[in-house]
Formats: C-alpha cells, structure tokens, sequence
C-alpha cells in the first residue's frame, strides 16, 4: 500500500474511533441533560399550579373544584396525601394509578425515576404550603418522549459527524498528497543516483524537514559527483604520474639491457633510474597515506596540544629548508592556548603546506596562530606569486599541482588530515602577495 493511502487509511480509523467515543459519550450526556432540563421545567410548572391552588382554594369543601381544575391541566400528574400515603387526585386512569402506586414508593423523595410497565417516567415533587396539609403535587414525564428528542438530536449529531468527518478525510488526503508527493520525488531523485544520473537530479521543492532532507539528498549528489569525478580524475592522474617514471625506467633499463648505452650513459641512465624509483616510492607512500586517511579513523589520536609548542616544532623542522631556499620563516601566536588533535597527523599537515609556501615564496613565509571567541584560527602565506583563480577550487584535489609542483598530493594530505580533525581548510590571496592558506578549527 502506498505512503498516502496507509496515511489517509490510519487517520480515517482514527478519526472513526474517536467520533464514536465522542458520540457514545455525548448520547449518554444528552438523556442526563433532557432528564434534568425535564425535571426543572415539571418544578416550574408545578409551583405554578401549586400557588395556583392555593389561592383558589383553601378548604377541602372545594375539592371538587380542586379535581376539576387539575383535570384541566394537559399534564400527568398526582395529588398526594403524604401523611395517609393516598393519592387523592390523578389525570391518570385509575388503572394506571394503580400500577404506579403498586411499582414505586410514593412515600421516597429520594426516587426521581419511576417505573410503570416497560417504561420509565422522571418525576418532579411539589408540597403545597404551608406543610402541614401534606398535600404534595408529582409531575410525570415519560422517558420515551425524552428519548424521542434523544434520538433527534442525536441524528442530527451524526449527520454533523458524517459530514465533519468527510471534510476531514478530504482534508487529510488533500494534505498527505503534499507530503507524500515531495517524498516520492525524492525516491525518483535516489534512484537517479543509484543509476549515476546526476545530470537529471533536480531539487525538490517541500517545506518544513522534507525540505531539509531533500536538501541534504541534494547536496549528497552533488557531493557524490563530485567524488565520483574526482576519483575519476585521481585514477587518470594516477595513472599519468606513475606511468611517466615507469617509462623513463622502462626505457633507460632497455637500453643498459641492450647495450646500447656507453659507459657515460649508463651511468647517468642508472642515476635517471634511481631518482625516478625514489619518486615512485614518494607517490605511492603518500598515496597508501592519503587512502588511510581517507579510511582509517583509528589511525587519528588527538589530545590536548599547546599551539606555541606545536607551531615551533613545525618551525624547527622547516627552518633547515628556508635557510636552504634563503626564506625569512616567520611565526607569531597571540595568547596562550591549547587544541584537540593528533599532533604527529597534523605537524604532517601544517608541513606539507609550510614547504609549499617555502617552495613558491620570494623572501618570506609567516605562521600565524590566533584565537577568536571559540575558533582557533592558524594561516601560513608567503609573498610569492600566489595561486591562479582557475585553480583554487581545485587546489586541494590529488595530483592537482602548481607551478613548480611536486606529487600533486601533499595539499590533499594536508586537507584530509585537517577535515578529519574537524578543521577547515581554504586557500586565499595574501596581503604579502602570495598565497594565504587558513585553518580553522570550531
């Protein structure tokens, strides 16, 4: 069954239970409501009669009269004696009189409900004054009549609830049909994903948390993608980086083999050999590297490190090549401060982007550490050339090399290390001149 229809189908039971509760209750409250509404208008007619009486006739001479009036009235009723427990006076055939007086106790007050046959009447009592007479008038209303107005209104209830209830149901199904409808756009758009159709994954338009996670479906497409053309990329990149050593290898290892080479040119084809194995070996550590960090979260044990510490034990290992490349390598922490990350990992990180801007800087490489409310912030820029526009969204992607580029992955290194230790990373231009990458740690 579909989405809506079972949503539709739960709140229609739903619904249905509750409006036959609601009608249960409402039909027993209704008879209480009738019985006691009935019980106060018989105890206002009756003190009307009552004081009627009384004033018309004050004697039991004038009984007849008294008889005569009550016979009058369209009401069923009693005048009874309460002292000699007779009843004197009834509108009521004798036969009926007699069943009442035979199936309930005239003399209980307490009774406001009496029998007679299959049916039930609700009674009101009036004593005549003074108190004396014992003389009490009892007014009768069947209950049938009561439940008449029962039943009407009762129907009447029902067809509101009929007509309420359809309204809802339309409702209902009016506004799952916007709920479900985004839902199973969203269930289009994953499937164009399992098939690798990014091209036709258009955001769906819903509101409140689908909203949300047709965005965050979204955003995983693209991201997807752009892993996807990534890997792509890495695997052509791969490729092209390992096969240009393999061949120069392949070529200068024929050559020996072949003796074609003299002794000059073996010697010198032999050291070729070398460099390029040793850059072999480069790429593929740090693609081993780059794939364990991608993949291992185990290898990442951060603690507590203290940033000045941290930033000169980056220093002390990049001062040997600044001196070598005749680079001013600066740095400056402002406040005393610690930070929660694998410190080995991220000294890796921070180096590979210290020797990027040692290798591109013209006279000056600067380390900056600052804390800003509840971010640490560290930047290393140089007064270099800087990076191209063109390449800055793809700076950090592997084997996307500058000028004067090594392997194409330490950025991707530095990047992955600083993400796993839920940092940021972007590149900027600096107002040295060059290139400003800056971290950000939350």
């Amino acid at each position: 069954m579909k989405l809506q229809n079972q949503l539709t189908a739960a709140f229609t039971f739903l619904l249905v239970i509750i409006l036959t509760v609601a009608g249960f209750v409402i039909y027993s409250l209704i008879l209480d409501l009738l019985i006691q509404n009935e019980q106060r208008q018989l105890e206002q007619k009756g003190e009307i009669l009552v004081n009627v009486l009384n004033e018309r006739y004050e004697t039991r001479r004038d009984a007849r009269e008294f008889r005569d009036f009550l016979e009058e009235q369209d009401l069923q009723l009693f005048l009874y004696d309460r002292g000699q427990d007779v009843i004197l006076i009834s509108t009521l055939p004798d036969q009926v009189v007699s069943g009442f007086y035979f199936e309930n106790n005239f003399a209980d007050t307490t009774k406001n409900v009496w029998e007679y046959g299959a049916d039930k009447y609700v009674t009101s009592r009036i004593l005549f004054y003074p108190e004396r007479t014992n003389l009490e008038l009892i007014l009768l209303t069947p209950m049938s009549d009561l439940r008449v107005v029962q039943h009407d209104f009762f129907v009447r209830l029902l067809i509101v609830f009929i007509v309420g209830g359809i309204a809802a149901i339309l409702l209902s199904y009016f506004f799952t049909n916007r709920l479900v409808t985004p839902l199973t756009r969203l269930r289009g758009q994953l499937k164009n994903i399992e098939e690798r159709k990014f091209d036709e994954i258009k955001p769906v338009e819903a509101t409140g948390e689908i909203n949300a996670v047709a965005k965050s479906v979204y955003d995983m497409a693209s991201e997807l993608e752009r892993y996807m053309n990534t890997q792509q990329m890495f695997f052509q990149n791969a490729s092209h980086e390992l096969k240009t050593p393999l061949m120069t290898i392949q070529g200068y290892a024929e050559g020996i083999k072949e003796k074609v080479f003299d002794v000059a040119e073996t010697e010198k084809g032999l050291e070729v050999m070398v460099t390029e194995v040793r850059r072999l070996k480069t790429i593929i550590n740090e693609m081993t590297l780059l794939a364990k960090l991608d993949s291992e979260q185990k290898m990442y044990q951060p603690e507590e490190v203290q940033v000045e510490t941290f930033i000169d034990h980056v220093v002390e290992r990049a001062l040997p090549l600044a001196n070598e490349e005749d680079i001013q390598l600066k740095h400056k922490i402002n406040g005393d401060f610690t930070i929660f990350i694998d410190e080995e990992k991220m000294l890796r990180a921070l180096l590979n982007l210290v020797f990027n801007g040692l290798r591109h800087a013209k006279s000056i490489v600067q380390i900056t550490a600052v804390k800003e409310k509840n971010q640490i912030m560290i930047t290393v820029e140089d007064d270099g050339d800087g990076v191209p526009e063109d390449l800055k969204p793809h700076i950090f992607h592997r084997f996307v090399k500058g000028k004067s580029g090594e392997t194409g992955l330490g950025l991707a290194i530095a990047r992955a290390i600083i993400e796993q230790s839920d940092g940021k990373i972007t590149v900027e231009t600096s107002e040295l001149g060059g290139a400003l990458f800056r971290i950000v740690f939350d």
